[in-house]
C-alpha cells in the first residue's frame, strides 16, 4: 500500500481551494470549475498560504482562518495617492474601477480608482484584499 502523497516547499500540486471574507462571501473558488495545478515556490500563490500548504497529503481538506498579516497584508496608507487627471487616460474612469499605471522603470501597477474628480483621483495600490481577514479552505487532490 502506498503512502499518501506530502506536499513539500517545492510541490507540484492540484488542489481545489476557496478564499473568502469570514463573513462567507467568496472571493475565488476552484471548486465549481477545474482545480488548479500549482508549482510551490514559483510565485504562483501567496507565499503565505503556500506555506499553509507544505506537510498536507493528497485526499485531504482543511480550513485556515488567516488574519490580515498573514494574508494580504495590512492596508497601507501610503500606497493610497492622489494623481492628477493630466497624468492619466483620456478615457473615461469610473470610481471603483482598476487602473494600470506605469512606473518610470517599466513596471506596471494595478491601482483601485476610490473617488475622482475633474482634477485629480484618490488612487488605491494596495493590493484589493489588504486589510482583510480571509478564510483558506483546501482540498489537497494531488502532490508531486
Amino acid at each position: 500500500m502506498s503512502q499518501p502523497q506530502t506536499i513539500t516547499a517545492t510541490s507540484l500540486v492540484t488542489l481545489n481551494y476557496r478564499i473568502s471574507l469570514p463573513d462567507g462571501q467568496p472571493l475565488i473558488s476552484t471548486f465549481e470549475g477545474t482545480p488548479a495545478t500549482l508549482q510551490l515556490g514559483a510565485g504562483e500563490m501567496l507565499p503565505s498560504l503556500e506555506k499553509l500548504l507544505v506537510g498536507l497529503s493528497a485526499g485531504s481538506f482543511h480550513v485556515f482562518e488567516l488574519e490580515p498579516e498573514d494574508a494580504f497584508g495590512a492596508h497601507r496608507p501610503e500606497l493610497v495617492e492622489r494623481v492628477k487627471r493630466a497624468h492619466m487616460p483620456d478615457e473615461e474612469i469610473e470610481p471603483m474601477s482598476i487602473m494600470e499605471f506605469s512606473a518610470p522603470d517599466g513596471q506596471r501597477y494595478s491601482g483601485l480608482v476610490r473617488e475622482i474628480d475633474a482634477e485629480s483621483a484618490l488612487i488605491d495600490f494596495n493590493h484589493p484584499l489588504a486589510g482583510k481577514a480571509i478564510r483558506f479552505e483546501v482540498e489537497v487532490i494531488g502532490a508531486l
